[in-house]
């Protein structure tokens, strides 16, 4: 008799939409649904906010869209898993509504508040304390800000939590945060995987507030008849806590052992690396983070506006003439036109400041080399190349740390890109991988899933079991030269280019 299959959810808050995944046991993607978020306002340059009810709102219609084409019944859902945009800050009130709109991971706004902490603690205590320097999108900071400019706003906190956590608390009543998302808080002592006594203590934040700790394949709540009402799944249904959205993307892509590398390029692009210990960079450059799997870490360098620049770019320019085709492609397919180089034109990709390696929040971005011979594809093609550049920057601190790097795999939007794909394999000098099932964080979400349901004995096992490899994309050595002259040009842009945008 052929046995009957097993069903996990993956759930990812991202920042422009909530997307929900359905897997089997062995790995096969049954159905997925997005739905948009509302856009994030801005209020001010430098500043980022979303309405947390819209991400539980985008959720259910998600979740229900994802059964409905599935043909699943509710019941047929052995365990929700969820992933998120990092760094974000909700903030609830006694009947657990939120105060304000959550500032999220792009808010920049809170340069007073590192300074503050910097001079309470001193910097190079930060990081021991935290593996990481205090920066204006971590989560500590933000709370900071709110209760320093609105603080009748903050008396009305009772709870804070990050966007996804948020989000399973509506669906399960339980207050819960992973270590991977905790890891970006810059409340967590990431190398003991424990809330920082004296992190809280310099910050002056009350621990009762924070959500409890658990590992992410670890299960933290269970559906609520609420959360069943608002998305169709089954009361009772467990859930695990999940990861952070670069932790569950990487664990979606089999980035589980040291040597493994993810270089993944979304509306942020990440360079990311497992490793068995809490590795430091002594500057601050790259974040170290608890990883998805328990015992484990991980090291990222993160390009603050790596997919976004191209999106700015369509946004301001156009896509080119409307041909039935996704308008990235007809973007990419123009500047395929163009030679390995730009022609001399570089682009440095710090729209919203940048976190790798500058770490400097006052980072914009440049167009530089523009002649009467560059044409609009020349400057599409730039972007390409100064994203990819960008994450080429990680990859040399990585050296300088001894992170070993044995196969590089990409993901996000710069996967899907065939030139993008080539450009980046000749920026990196390296053969680059692209896995079978490339659907993101959701998908590591439901691998998380279907560990806390039991269907794998460990993360390991589960993406030795699922995660395969589709293609292998090799370096074209001629090209390879030429980004290697244009990579060491890009580097001069950004000395030259500080003291402008400082003053």
């Amino acid at each position: 008799m052929r046995r009957r299959p097993i069903y996990v959810l993956g759930i990812d808050v991202g920042t422009g939409g909530t997307r929900a995944l359905i897997i089997d046991d062995q790995g096969n993607v049954v159905a997925s649904a997005t739905e948009e978020h509302a856009p994030f306002a801005s209020p001010r340059m430098d500043w980022a906010e979303q309405q947390p009810e819209d991400w539980w709102r985008a959720c259910g219609i998600a979740v229900r869209g994802a059964l409905e084409k599935s043909k699943l019944r509710a019941e047929d859902i052995a365990c929700v898993g969820f992933s998120g945009q990092m760094h974000g800050a909700v903030m609830l009130d006694v009947k657990d509504r939120p105060v304000r709109p959550a500032l999220i991971w792009c808010d920049v706004r809170t340069e007073e508040q590192c300074r503050q902490l910097s001079e309470k603690l001193g910097t190079d205590r930060i990081i021991e304390l935290t593996c990481n320097p205090p920066l204006t999108n971590f989560t500590l900071t933000k709370f900071l800000w709110v209760r320093q400019y609105e603080p009748e706003n903050w008396k009305r906190v009772r709870s804070v939590m990050l966007p996804k956590d948020y989000v399973r608390f509506c669906l399960t009543g339980e207050r819960a945060i992973d270590m991977a998302d905790a890891s970006g808080t810059l409340m967590l002592d990431v190398a003991h995987r424990r809330w920082s006594r004296e992190m809280l203590d310099a910050g002056g934040l009350d621990e009762r507030l924070l959500p409890a700790l658990f590992e992410s394949p670890d299960v933290c709540g269970s559906v609520s008849a609420a959360g069943a009402a608002a998305t169709g799944l089954k009361p009772g249904t467990p859930v695990v806590a999940g990861a952070g959205d670069q932790a569950a993307g990487a664990t979606g892509m089999g980035i589980v052992a040291p040597g493994a590398v993810s270089a993944t390029i979304g509306t942020s692009g990440v360079v990311f690396a497992a490793t068995d210990r809490p590795a430091l960079d002594p500057k601050g450059r790259l974040h170290t983070f608890c990883h998805a799997i328990p015992g484990r870490w991980h090291v990222m360098g993160v390009t603050q506006a790596a997919g976004l620049s191209l999106r700015w770019f369509r946004d301001q320019f156009g896509a080119g003439q409307d041909d039935g085709r996704d308008p990235y492609e007809r973007l990419a397919d123009e500047a395929s036109h163009v030679p390995a180089g730009s022609d001399g034109l570089l682009w440095t990709p710090y729209l919203m400041g940048e976190r790798t390696p500058h770490l400097d929040s006052q980072a914009r971005a440049a167009l530089v080399g523009l002649t009467a011979l560059h044409t609009r594809a020349h400057v599409i093609r730039a972007i390409l190349e100064g994203v990819a550049f960008s994450l080429r920057d990680t990859f040399g601190i990585f050296a300088e740390m001894d992170v070993p790097v044995k196969n590089i795999r990409l993901g996000g939007g710069g996967a899907r890109s065939k030139l993008w794909r080539q450009i980046q394999a000749d920026v990196y000098g390296r053969d680059v991988e692209i896995v079978a099932a490339e659907e993101g964080a959701a998908y590591g979400a439901a691998i998380l899933a279907g560990v806390g349901a039991k269907l794998w004995p460990s993360v390991d096992d589960a993406c030795r079991s699922v995660v395969k490899v589709a293609e292998r994309i090799p370096a074209n050595s001629a090209n390879e030269a030429v980004m290697n002259q244009s990579y060491a040009a890009y580097r001069r842009v950004y000395p030259a280019t500080k003291s402008i945008f400082s003053a």
